[in-house]
């Protein structure tokens, strides 16, 4: 369904919104992209439509009370439909198929919204301020609650047919590895994770790293063993898409000097020269406002 309202005027306000599994991140911006104001909220539990959409709408109105910004781009953790309408799955968020936001959202707001997978945000984001900014062929990975990605191909976000292509969390890694939410099983979410790293370690994954940084060898152990079944993932995915650039995003990013080496050492035995030529894997650069500013470009792009 086509939204109804007007096209706004070109120098009006947009709100980028990147909806997590546990919060709610929410910047209003002008059309370059500085924040003029930000917010974080939980994200209601359990996660269904019907509350999120509303958490939603209230977020919106306390962010932006005085209606300044008349566009309003969403990241959700799952595939849209190539009008960027309709949520079409999530995996980590209950009750999720084929939800849709848009024409939930824009009668309550009286704004124009767009919907686009938060992976794919991220990747606009860094494309447009970050770190892959001048870049045409470019992988991100997000790994967090769930691990997803995005891919830029020649400049272009690559959403394959139906809008759903993209989803390197769910590629296997071990055919008889534990059980995915989606129906698969031994899949690089199931071993990338902050579940699959809780199962290295008990241990918070902030305390991990502070304790890596201070030279614990069991902590640097650990690390090591999350990024060799990351190395393993990537490797598939560099023989297809041999980017010029890997950027890791999400809330284990913060680690990556910790478990690169071992991601390093695995693509190094695994992946011909010719397919890693000039290759860099990297920490994105505007970490957890990296979606947030993504789904404002989003905004920027398919409404004007």
């Amino acid at each position: 369904m086509a939204s109804s309202f007007a096209r706004p005027p070109s120098e009006g306000q947009l709100i980028g919104i990147d909806l997590g599994g546990t919060a709610i991140k929410l910047a209003r911006c002008d059309r370059h992209g500085t924040v003029l104001a930000e917010a974080e909220h939980p994200t209601p539990q359990p996660a269904v439509p019907g509350a999120v959409s509303m958490a939603l709408a209230e977020a919106v109105e306390q962010l932006d009370p005085d209606h300044l910004a008349d566009r309003l781009g969403i990241g959700l953790p799952g595939p849209c439909d190539g009008a960027g309408r309709v949520a079409r799955i999530s995996i980590n968020l209950p009750g999720w198929h084929d939800v849709p936001l848009a024409d939930w959202l824009e009668p309550r707001l009286g704004r124009r919204v767009v919907l686009g997978n938060d992976a794919n945000c991220a990747l606009l984001g860094e494309a447009w301020q970050g770190a892959a900014r001048g870049v045409a062929d470019v992988l991100l990975l997000t790994l967090g609650t769930g691990v997803g990605g995005a891919v830029l191909l020649e400049g272009r976000l690559f959403t394959g047919h139906g809008g759903a292509a993209a989803e390197p969390g769910l590629i296997v890694v071990d055919p008889d590895g534990p059980p995915c939410r989606s129906g698969n099983r031994g899949s690089l979410e199931q071993f990338c994770s902050i579940e699959a790293l809780h199962r290295l370690s008990p241990v918070d994954p902030l305390e991990l790293c502070r304790r890596a940084d201070g030279g614990d060898a069991q902590a640097r152990a650990v690390w090591a063993a999350y990024g060799r079944p990351l190395g393993v993932g990537l490797s598939s995915l560099l023989y297809v898409l041999t980017p010029e650039l890997v950027l890791i995003g999400g809330g284990l990013s913060g680690a990556c000097h910790h478990f690169l080496p071992a991601v390093w050492q695995e693509v190094e035995r695994r992946v011909l020269a010719v397919s890693r030529e000039g290759l860099v894997i990297r920490r994105c650069a505007l970490g957890n406002g990296a979606g947030r500013l993504g789904a404002v470009r989003l905004a920027l792009d398919r409404l004007g």
